[in-house]
């Protein structure tokens, strides 16, 4: 499958929600359900590398989809309210890279 670009997955998601009547949920609704796949993914953490083992009738969940379930949401989040990812993206990239440019080590550098 081709790479997408974060505007290119926004405009699939808008696409998909716009062959619905009901459209985007509320902003409220949407950040309860994204609160409810954060908790789904928290399970799933959990289950792998935490102390807590599934049982046995449990659904077998991934990582990967809880991760793609928050994505899915993040940009429905996003369209509703008319909110570019790319350029919020690149926004919190040069916030990281000036705020945070001493906070970490960096690798591969010479003494």
């Amino acid at each position: 499958m081709a790479e997408k670009s974060l505007a290119e997955i926004q405009r699939e998601v808008d696409r998909y929600i716009s062959q619905y009547k009901e459209g985007y949920f509320s902003p409220l609704a949407m950040l309860a359900r994204m609160t409810e796949e954060v908790g789904e993914l928290a399970r799933e953490v959990n289950h792998q590398f935490g102390e807590k083992p599934k049982k046995a009738d449990e659904a077998d969940n991934s990582i990967e989809m809880e991760l793609g379930d928050i994505l899915f949401l993040v940009c429905c989040f996003a369209n509703s309210l008319n909110i570019d990812m790319t350029e919020v993206h690149n926004k919190v990239m040069h916030k990281f890279a000036t705020r945070d440019a001493s906070r970490w080590t960096p690798k591969n550098v010479e003494p």
